[in-house]
């Protein structure tokens, strides 16, 4: 999906254009990886614009940040979070996604990362459908991946960072390549982790289950927010390790995320999932996630940052 420029980009507390948002070849994280980020959405909703637990994923953000030792020092979690309201209000943005990242930059290299500065910068652009306009309705093809999500205690994969997304560039290229839209991987020990950029969850029997943290999962803001909206459903809600053959046995399968939302999946491995389109119980989620996005409903739990004051 091409970018459609906006006009500016925050870079380490100023805002810079679009053009001009430039760091070196040199810095570290290009040659070794070494950024976290973050993706969160901005909604136009019946109350106007407004940004989707913004504060979870900045204190996500942070906890990536900290696990590489790489926290900014010079800007607090408070300031990081108003910068990002800031940014979608600069651009005069309804509706976008925001991507906000913080990595080590230019000044010397060398695998040893700490004598390099910590950056940061925060770009917003429009964004539609992430599987494509239709997934959210009739859901998607899916296969499993022949890439494991990284082992544990190798990198950790409860941080969003961008080296872990090496992984899931290889899970999802063999996807597409292969005429799926996503593929799924198995974590080191043969069990179901997520796909290359989203959460999953089973329905079986009425249940709503989903993979552990511990299978090398992404601790998803979205998976969190659907763990909430099933109970407020009177689901109930199982974590548990998932072979990979109930993949194929499930009655229902979707994926989370902030750009897949809720997705329904219709196959995997070309076996059709339940009826082969969104079952009864994703539907029930789908419908209630997205009133509280659209603020067809009060928001109970303090979910929506508003961008534009009246």
């Amino acid at each position: 999906m091409a970018l459609k420029p906006t006009k500016k980009i925050w870079m380490d507390g100023a805002f810079v254009n679009w053009d001009d948002a430039k760091i070196h070849v040199c810095a570290h994280v290009i040659h070794y990886g070494s950024g976290v980020f973050e993706g969160i959405r901005c909604y136009d909703t019946k109350k106007g614009s407004h940004i989707f637990r913004l504060e979870p994923h900045i204190k996500r953000l942070y906890n990536s940040a900290k696990m590489y030792r790489m926290e900014p020092a010079d800007i607090s979690i408070e300031k990081f979070i108003a910068a990002c309201v800031e940014t979608v209000r600069i651009n005069e943005m309804k509706a976008c996604y925001i991507r906000p990242v913080v990595y080590r930059g230019y000044n010397e290299l060398g695998v040893y990362p700490l004598n390099n500065p910590i950056n940061s910068f925060i770009v917003v652009w429009e964004w539609g459908k992430y599987l494509g306009p239709e997934a959210l309705e009739q859901g998607v093809d899916v296969c499993v991946s022949s890439w494991n999500r990284i082992a544990p205690n190798t990198l950790p994969a409860l941080a969003k960072t961008s080296a872990n997304y090496m992984n899931s560039q290889l899970i999802k290229m063999e996807a597409r390549i292969n005429g799926y839209e996503e593929g799924i991987a198995l974590d080191t020990n043969g069990y179901v982790s997520e796909g290359s950029g989203e959460n999953l969850f089973f329905v079986l029997n009425g249940r709503l289950l989903t993979t552990p943290l511990g299978a090398s999962v992404l601790p998803g803001i979205t998976r969190d927010t659907v763990l909430v909206l099933a109970k407020e459903l009177g689901l109930e809600v199982v974590e548990q390790l998932i072979p990979r053959e109930m993949l194929y046995v499930a009655d229902e399968l979707f994926f989370t995320g902030t750009a897949a939302e809720i997705t329904p999946i219709r196959s995997v491995d070309k076996i059709k999932v339940g009826s082969g389109k969104a079952g009864p119980i994703t539907r029930k989620l789908q419908e209630l996630f997205f009133k509280y996005l659209d603020m067809e409903i009060a928001d109970a739990h303090g979910w929506m940052t508003p961008v534009y004051k009246k």
